[in-house]
């Protein structure tokens, strides 16, 4: 893997551009670049039905190939007996185990292509279940461990719409064009998508050839439920005319499995997700909300019955965003995920709507940056499984005990971080200059802290702009650390798990305010006396990025910054982002072409003549999100000004610019190193 950085009209790929400060060296002691390679987490625990074991996704990065790779480990719910079910350098997810907990489906790609595989778990063997030409995805067991539904792309052949003539036997022309007329072409991550949608199959326990349950030109690729009978299916999908251009409108449908017959039980102005059939089969949960084109909305907890009549909100007055519902066996009600401030956490919700709380720090399968993530599956008994995180360890397995406390069943970094020191996260709140509010953020400092020293300070800013930081493990914020800085996390106004009105505070005012957070977070790090207020640095990805540009046009107190894959036009992002027809109804009261004075207002272009600071623009080369056209715009418009910048493109690289090892190294080495830059030594 390398970088190219632009300092000029000349594209330098073979540039030696590592610094000092995360360059392979002998310090054993404290993180260290290298160690990205050691990482290992947990994800997708899924107890078993007897509540006894634990089944989840062990993540690890294989240096040799440069990737993350999965396999599938078991452990029993007091701990014991923690071993692999599979192995190798491959990819295995999404186990779920058969009702009757004596088998266990996954996906694995062993024999290149993603299929889906079956252990017996007493035995060990273990079965090839499909040979498809797609991958499936959403893996779910009928109540009878008979069948398994699933979702695959069903490819349809492309337009060639014009005629071409044959090309002689032999000949080698050029790739004949592609027509595009879908509205949604090209996916963050995926590229140029294929032509066709993803439907609903069922496919036999025993094997076979699976059957097609939908059709049409919908996509059908959330997680179905079963209705306890095993007659039907329950989905959520968006079926409405102009379903491209109106993102937020899936409604929940019955599918009978024999007939094929589909019925809409949900139509309203707001999207409706996520149905889980009761244990009874008699009700229907599921995620919804009433669409007010507010970029950040409320995700409240349903119940209705399971013919769609009767439906109520059981979160109405709850003022957080709930997400993965799952019955508890008794059917009294759900288990919830939901972010409370900085933390995320599991809950109980009643059918009366009673919140009660089961579990917290859940997450740490982010491994760059601290967002909020984690997911958890309950057992019979009412234990839930889920993945645990801290400061000082990305995602390890937890359970609930009947009484209420928890166990973390394996640890997955000591061979990595027990001989190291980790720098110390410390909550930070604060009030806003702007109006008083108070604001969280967390401090890291380096690991050989002293307060009697004064550091330099790193700002780094979590991106979304509606998502939240919080006291979760960080291997690039802890990178920074290893590196003499001392950082600044903080979550400013617009972010998630704050409530809705706190959320909403930058609606079609993004960038704004959340600027005066930014700085009263700094000034009040500074005022605890061990920052060097001369070695001042400020960065962020995403709408982090967008936030760092705004900030080096609105103050030159930063020595220097980096931008990461930020928004820098939004005239011009609104019309090139692969989520086009979502961000200009949402984020903008207007098209561009409508409001094109607001667009620019607040584009951070609008303010690069007060530019002073030496800043870098960071971005994957196929990045369809924030395309890489946005820091190109910045790029030249700083050197226009003659103000000292740097491009630096990772190939390869989409918007989860730091996805592979390498990239998440040298995306830190790149960071530091421009800073060491501009410095100022004492």
């Amino acid at each position: 893997m390398y970088c190219r950085i632009v300092t000029g009209l000349l594209l330098a790929s073979s540039a030696v551009f590592v610094p000092a400060a995360v360059a392979e060296g002998i310090d054993d002691q404290t993180f260290q670049a290298r160690d990205v390679f050691g990482i290992e987490y947990a994800s997708d625990p899924q107890i078993s039905p007897d509540g006894s074991q634990v089944v989840y996704v062990r993540n690890f990065m294989d240096i040799m190939t440069d990737r993350q790779r999965s396999n599938l480990w078991i452990v029993n719910i007091d701990g014991s007996h923690h071993r692999a079910l599979t192995t190798g350098n491959r990819n295995d997810a999404s186990p779920r185990w058969s009702p009757q907990g004596d088998r266990l489906i996954y996906l694995s790609n062993s024999d290149e292509s993603t299929q889906v595989y079956c252990r017996w778990i007493d035995g060990g063997d273990t079965a090839k279940l499909t040979n498809l030409t797609a991958s499936p995805r959403e893996l779910v067991w009928s109540p009878d461990g008979r069948s398994i539904a699933f979702s695959m792309l069903v490819e349809e052949e492309g337009d060639s719409f014009a005629e071409l003539p044959k090309k002689p036997e032999g000949a080698e022309w050029a790739e004949p064009p592609k027509l595009i007329r879908k509205t949604r072409y090209r996916a963050d991550g995926a590229g140029y998508l294929r032509d066709g949608f993803h439907q609903l199959f069922v496919l036999s326990a025993e094997g076979g050839t699976p059957r097609q349950l939908t059709q049409g030109e919908f996509e059908h690729d959330e997680t179905p439920s079963w209705s306890r009978d095993g007659k039907h299916l329950y989905f959520a999908a968006n079926r409405h005319d102009a379903w491209e251009l109106n993102p937020l409108r899936e409604d929940i449908f019955e599918l009978d499995v024999a007939s094929r017959e589909v019925r809409r039980l949900t139509d309203r102005d707001g999207p409706d997700v996520n149905p889980v059939v009761s244990p009874d089969g008699t009700k229907i949960a599921f995620i919804g909300f009433d669409d007010k084109f507010e970029g950040y909305q409320i995700n409240r907890l349903y119940v209705m019955e399971r013919d769609g009549s009767n439906r109520r909100s059981l979160t109405a007055s709850f003022d957080r965003s709930v997400e993965s519902p799952e019955w508890r066996a008794d059917g009294a009600g759900l288990f919830v995920k939901y972010d409370e401030r900085g933390d995320t956490k599991l809950a109980f919700v009643n059918l009366e709507g009673q919140v009660e709380e089961m579990a917290h720090h859940v997450g740490g399968t982010t491994i760059g940056r601290p967002y909020s993530s984690g997911s958890f599956s309950s057992a019979p008994d009412g234990r839930i499984a889920f993945t645990l995180t801290r400061p000082h360890h990305p995602a390890d397995v937890a359970v609930t005990q009947r009484d209420g406390s928890l166990r973390r069943l394996v640890d997955l970094n000591r061979d990595l971080f027990d001989h190291k020191q980790l720098g110390k996260v410390e909550e930070l709140e604060f009030a806003s200059s702007f109006d008083g509010r108070e604001i969280q953020g967390w401090i890291v400092k380096p690991p050989d802290f002293d307060p009697n020293k004064k550091y330099p300070l790193i700002l780094e800013i979590h991106g979304g702009p509606f998502a939240n930081y919080g006291d979760r493990f960080t291997a690039e914020i802890q990178l920074y650390a290893s590196a003499g800085y001392v950082v600044l996390y903080i979550n400013p106004r617009g972010s998630t798990g704050y409530g809705h009105e706190f959320g909403n505070l930058i609606h079609h005012k993004y960038p704004g305010n959340d600027f005066d957070d930014l700085m009263s977070g700094v000034d009040a790090v500074i005022g605890r006396g061990y920052i060097d207020d001369e070695n001042l640095f400020v960065t962020g990805g995403s709408g982090g990025g967008i936030l760092t540009a705004w900030i080096v046009g609105k103050t030159d107190r930063f020595r220097a910054a980096v931008s990461a894959k930020p928004v820098i036009n939004w005239y011009s992002f609104a019309l090139t982002s692969d989520a086009y027809p979502y961000f200009a109804r949402y984020w903008f009261d207007g098209l561009p072409w409508e409001i094109p004075d607001e667009y620019l207002r607040r584009s951070p272009l609008s303010l690069v003549g007060n530019v002073t600071t030496p800043t870098m623009l960071l971005t994957g080369e196929v990045d369809y999100r924030t395309p890489i056209s946005e820091s190109e715009q910045f790029y030249q418009a700083l050197k226009l000004r003659g103000i000292d910048t740097a491009l630096v493109r990772v190939p390869g690289a989409s918007h989860g610019i730091a996805a592979r090892p390498s990239h998440l190294i040298a995306k830190v080495a790149y960071i530091l190193k421009w800073f060491e830059t501009y410095r100022e030594s004492k």
